[in-house]
């Protein structure tokens, strides 16, 4: 009797076609970092240093409002408890000489302090992860001489800050959107910008050069920055693919369209193979939802599902995700005089309280993304800074202990469900532990020692794969 395998063959071979097609939309994490931020300013205000002093002001406020680690991290609602103590002095001593401990026995202090310290070194060292220079509407609508004259200038400013070594690892810019007024503007301010680029760095690019196309509504509209982007590639002489692209969702359209179906998956298919990222623009998709300015917010129930469609869309395709910006800007209402006089109390507890309260608000905000898997967002303040990365750096390091063990135990018992304490982990489970602890890795929120809790070696986490990382423990075995 014949085996069914053979009589069926015609059906298993379109089945292989159709999972091999399945596997090329679904690729899985992108083994590329991804920023935790994009920073972005108007095209005519950019200058080769904007990083350098966007970290400069940052870690003045940071300072000034931020110097007491518990102060600091009660304040803008990371933690309760440790707010409360007002031995800072006492705890910091026990933090510096034994954190384990301290981390054991009064764990909301002991992610004050490190929270604190993390957040210090990484605003020295990095303040600015992304960057985009903005031709949309942090530039408006001008005349064609004075766009065409801001593209060069500000494609002049990054070959200078490539020269100094000034920009942040990731920079691009925003150009105006593809509708029927922008595009033939936005194409010409693409070609200006990336020709002026070129010819003032003898053909080198920045290492991580973004394009952001915004208010994507039609499939047609990536497509055509695809073309154009490969005659760019052509024209200079780039490898082809050398100009990825990012899309902005900022219209229902772009969510859900006129068939009942999401756009999204399509929107995706037509940056064939160049989509670095999708980001929700909050203001713009609010505003299309006909929601009134007063609740048009960040954690509003329609961007709350915008987002999970975007999750639903892109999830397994190697994109990254992006939120939108907190509008509520961290700014102080008074300021010292110009003689030297001094605040007044009254004024310096109006200061504080207008700080925090924005603080609060931004942190509440991030920490609302990243629970729902939006890893990325977008800042437009120098005094956001601080309290990104300290939401950032507390989501990853809360979890800390509980994930390494989990993953240690995975790990060991190669691939197969195990369980530990009260969780059941399984392989899906698996990969996403160790998404955890790549994302906290690059942002700077865990060290390499403490990588090393999970059993893993820094090699190993280069994979950014679970199955890769067991079958090169198989292989050693």
């Amino acid at each position: 009797m014949p085996s069914i395998i053979d009589q069926a063959e015609d059906v298993l071979q379109a089945l292989k076609l159709a999972n091999r097609a399945f596997n090329a939309s679904y690729p899985g994490p992108s083994p590329h970092r991804q920023p935790v931020h994009t920073v972005y300013g108007g095209a005519h205000l950019f200058r080769w240093d904007t990083s350098v002093r966007l970290g400069q002001a940052a870690r003045q406020t940071f300072a000034s409002y931020g110097s007491d680690p518990l102060r600091f991290a009660h304040g803008i609602g990371l933690v309760g408890g440790a707010g409360s103590e007002r031995n800072t002095a006492g705890l910091q001593a026990r933090f510096e000489q034994d954190a384990e401990a301290l981390r054991r026995e009064q764990p909301a202090a002991w992610l004050a302090f490190a929270v604190h310290e993390r957040v210090t070194q990484k605003l020295e060292r990095e303040p600015v992860e992304d960057y985009r220079i903005d031709f949309e509407d942090g530039f408006g609508a001008r005349s064609d001489a004075e766009e065409d004259a801001a593209a060069e200038a500000a494609a002049r400013e990054v070959a200078r800050g490539m020269a100094e070594r000034s920009l942040p690892p990731f920079i691009g810019i925003r150009i105006k959107c593809f509708n029927e007024e922008w595009t033939r503007r936005s194409a010409r301010t693409l070609e200006l910008f990336l020709g002026t680029l070129l010819a003032e760095t003898g053909g080198t690019l920045p290492e991580q050069f973004l394009i952001t196309l915004p208010k994507v509504t039609l499939p047609e509209q990536p497509r055509a920055l695809v073309r154009l982007l490969e005659l760019l590639e052509h024209r200079h002489q780039l490898p082809p693919g050398r100009l990825p692209l990012e899309i902005m969702v900022e219209l229902t359209q772009a969510v859900l369209g006129p068939d009942g179906r999401s756009p999204l998956p399509e929107l995706l298919r037509a940056c064939q193979g160049r989509c670095f990222g999708a980001h929700l623009g909050t203001y713009d998709f609010t505003a299309s939802c006909d929601i009134t300015a007063a609740y048009q917010a960040m954690r509003h129930p329609l961007c709350d599902l915008a987002k999970g469609m975007m999750v639903l869309a892109y999830a397994g395709t190697g994109i990254f995700l992006s939120d939108g910006a907190t509008n509520v800007m961290p700014i102080a209402p008074h300021r010292a005089s110009p003689d030297g006089e001094p605040l007044s109390e009254a004024q310096v507890a109006e200061n504080d309280a207008a700080m925090y309260s924005a603080w609060r608000l931004y942190q509440g905000n991030v920490r609302h993304s990243l629970e729902g898997a939006f890893y990325q967002g977008w800042d437009l303040h120098p005094a956001q800074l601080p309290v990104r990365y300290a939401a950032t750096y507390a989501f990853f390091l809360e979890g800390l202990a509980p994930a390494a063990e989990r993953l240690r135990n995975f790990i060991q018992k190669a691939a197969q469900a195990t369980l530990v304490g009260d969780v059941f982990d399984d392989a899906a489970t698996g990969q996403g532990l160790l998404n955890y602890f790549v994302r906290a890795f690059h942002c700077g929120a865990i060290t390499e020692r403490e990588l090393g809790e999970t059993g893993l070696t820094l090699d190993e986490f280069r994979l950014r794969s679970f199955t890769k990382i067991l079958d090169g423990r198989r292989a050693r075995s």
